[in-house]
């Protein structure tokens, strides 16, 4: 087995790949005769982001504090695609809330087309904030 192939078999493996897109590397490599992947192929084709991450780790003291989070995009769609279900009346009351916390989001214009591009952007998304007490790492994976 030739070392790209071997490689695309790693990614779909560790989910950075779906099965088309290993597919699609492995019927390039086939094409190519040589096992290096056509000029126009990126060897390395960047999955979709499924998660956001939160790491949080606290420094001092006996028992430092980590927190670990992983939401699921999935989650995220399904959330906008549930407030389409609720009432107008409910809707303005939420967006009041928001407002007077300093939020200024109108959930009403939430729409879950526009959900992917938001996603998208997320997906290269990395926050890293540290100070004398904690250490916080945000990313997409």
């Amino acid at each position: 087995m030739s070392e790209q192939r071997r490689q695309i078999l790693a990614m779909l493996a560790e989910g950075k790949i779906t099965a088309d897109e290993a597919e699609r590397l492995i019927t390039a490599l086939e094409r190519t005769g040589d096992g290096a992947p056509p000029p126009a192929t990126d060897p390395r084709p960047t999955a979709r982001a499924r998660y956001l991450r939160v790491v949080v780790n606290e420094r001092g003291g006996s028992d430092p504090t980590r927190v670990n989070i992983r939401v699921p995009f999935q989650l995220l769609r399904a959330g906008v695609r549930l407030a389409s279900l609720v009432p107008p009346k409910a809707l303005d009351q939420i967006n009041d809330e928001l407002r007077r916390s300093g939020v200024p989001i109108d959930v009403t214009q939430l729409k879950p087309e526009h959900i992917d591009g938001l996603i998208d952007h997320l997906g290269e998304l990395t926050v890293d904030v540290e100070d004398s007490d904690a250490k916080v790492h945000i990313f997409c994976e």
